[in-house]
C-alpha cells in the first residue's frame, strides 16, 4: 500500500527518487522486478484538467486496463475511461538508482521543476507540484470544513465498516 507523504528534488534531465517505501510496492507489484532489478510503473496523466500524475504499480495497471476492457463497447463509461487513463498513460521503469525519469512533456505540463511531492494514496500514488498540491489541497479542506464543520472526524465515513 503506498501511504505517507515525500517530497524529492528533480534533476535538471527530469530524474527524481521513488520515496523507498513506494519502491518496495512497486517491486511487489512486478512479478519480473526480482529478476530486472527494474521494477516497472504506469503513470497516467490523464485529461487535460488533471494537476497531478496518477502512479500505478505494473500489475495493478493490468488490473485496471482489464476493467476498463472488460466493459461493453456500447458502454460510454468504456470509451472515457479508455481516453482518460488507456490512451493517457506512459509506462516506464525504476533505474537502478531507485530513480524515476519523468518525461520532459510530462515535467513540464504538470510544473515539476524543482521539487516533486509525492502523495500516497492507497492503491496508487500521486506526484505533484508542491505549491499545486498545496492549493488543491487547502481549497479541498476549506470546502469540507464549510461543509462538515470543524469537529468533523474524516473516519466518520466509513461508516459501519
Amino acid at each position: 500500500m503506498f501511504i505517507g507523504e515525500y517530497t524529492f528534488k528533480v534533476d535538471s534531465k527530469g530524474r527524481v527518487s521513488i520515496p523507498a517505501l513506494f519502491r518496495r510496492e512497486l517491486e511487489e507489484g512486478d512479478a519480473e522486478a526480482a529478476v530486472t532489478k527494474r521494477p516497472r510503473l504506469v503513470l497516467v496523466y490523464g485529461a487535460d484538467t488533471q494537476k497531478m500524475l496518477q502512479v500505478h504499480s505494473y500489475t495493478g495497471f493490468q488490473a485496471l486496463a482489464a476493467k476498463i476492457n472488460a466493459l461493453p463497447y456500447s458502454d460510454q463509461s468504456r470509451a472515457i475511461l479508455q481516453r482518460f487513463v488507456l490512451n493517457k498513460a506512459h509506462p516506464t521503469e525504476i533505474d537502478p538508482d531507485g530513480r524515476l525519469v519523468l518525461p520532459a512533456s510530462l515535467r513540464e505540463r504538470f510544473k515539476l521543476a524543482g521539487d516533486a511531492y509525492f502523495a500516497g494514496m492507497g492503491d496508487i500514488f500521486e506526484i505533484w507540484n508542491p505549491e499545486t498540491f498545496a492549493e488543491v489541497d487547502k481549497a479541498r479542506l476549506d470546502k469540507l470544513m464549510a461543509d462538515k464543520g470543524e469537529d468533523f472526524d474524516p473516519l466518520s465515513l466509513l461508516g459501519g465498516v
